[in-house]
């Protein structure tokens, strides 16, 4: 498997195995066939697995605890992640502590590579017009995130817990593309890496999404990148795999696009597989975290990998579709501020 620089830290493989399958997000699968999983994309050259307590309510992470148990291989980097939002206040410190402690407990670890903060940043007087309650439980303030959260982190790097620290880059974009300019900053920003730059449900600002923006901020500021979302939560794949709402965010994804699965039969290819093949492309991606369940999605998407660059004409015909245009941040025949 091809291995790509991590940012400023180290090798990492294209691939990283990401817990939201192992913790039964993305459909059923059993703890038995998550080991196994685990297993394989160890055996097969991946070499990072990306995980939280939320993925499964600490399934993932002890499917994984479970896998090595306790005797994790030398090559093998892990992380982990913390939701914070206003209802933590105070206590924000005490718990990002609490919550690693308790990961490294179930990984079997005494220290993760990574730790991310996986709540949104806004500014100090933004308001989520579509979801006041975001603040409350997956949000933080600029203030905070400087004051608090950056402290916080690089204390447990002090201390030897912690590896290096990054975020989830699905928030407010000029805020995440503020700290990824700030100092300290993040060593890793996860970013969606789709065909579509569609967060799907995970956005929850009403402002457009910059994806290919902070991947291109990250970049010029050595900050590594994991792509996420390559297939949106089921939307690039053939079919959804669980019930969904009709005005669910991903089944407004899904029918948007039909146009990209006729292509991929046009082409004889699988549509997932294909859309994996198109978010290894971005450039500035430096790894892609997967959301497979099982040995048999995991071994589909490594052989892709193992294919090579995906043809530039094609990328071409994707995009040709433009299933990633947004409204504009400033109206077209509005002024800029």
């Amino acid at each position: 498997m091809e291995t790509r620089q991590l940012g400023s830290l180290w090798p990492v493989s294209a691939l990283t195995l990401g817990g939201g399958g192992l913790g039964q997000v993305w459909g059923e699968t059993t703890r038995e066939e998550a080991i196994a999983t685990i297993h394989m994309a160890v055996d097969r050259g991946i070499t990072l697995l990306d995980l939280a307590p939320l993925y499964g309510r600490g399934e993932a992470e002890a499917v994984a605890g479970a896998a090595f148990d306790g005797v994790w291989p030398a090559h093998v980097r892990v992380t982990s992640k913390c939701m914070i939002g206003s209802r933590h206040l105070p206590g924000i410190a005490a718990r990002l502590e609490t919550s690693l402690l308790r990961s490294l407990e179930t990984l079997r670890r005494d220290h993760v590579d990574l730790f991310f903060l996986h709540s949104n940043i806004h500014p100090d007087d933004y308001v989520y017009e579509g979801d006041p309650l975001v603040a409350t439980y997956g949000a933080v303030s600029w203030s905070i995130f400087v004051e608090t959260i950056i402290p916080t982190f690089e204390n447990l790097k002090a201390r030897g817990l912690i590896g290096d620290w990054g975020i989830t880059g699905t928030g407010l974009p000029r805020a995440i593309m503020d700290a990824l300019r700030g100092e300290p900053k993040p060593a890793v920003v996860q970013a969606i890496a789709n065909l579509m730059d569609s967060a799907g449900g995970l956005r929850r600002f009403e402002e457009p999404a910059e994806p290919r923006n902070i991947i291109r901020t990250a970049r010029n500021n050595d900050v590594g990148v994991m792509g996420i979302r390559a297939v949106q939560a089921g939307a690039l794949t053939s079919a959804l795999d669980r019930p969904l709402p009709s005005d669910d965010p991903e089944m407004r994804d899904h029918a948007k696009a039909a146009p990209y699965r006729a292509l991929a039969r046009d082409l004889g290819e699988d549509p997932a597989l294909l859309a994996h093949r198109y978010a290894l492309a971005i450039e500035g991606v430096d790894t892609l975290v997967l959301g497979v369940k099982n040995r048999r999605e995991l071994a589909g998407v490594i052989d892709a990998e193992a294919k090579g660059p995906l043809d530039k004409e094609i990328i071409a015909r994707i995009e040709s579709l433009g299933l990633r245009r947004q409204i504009p941040r400033i109206p077209l025949d509005g002024e800029a501020l």
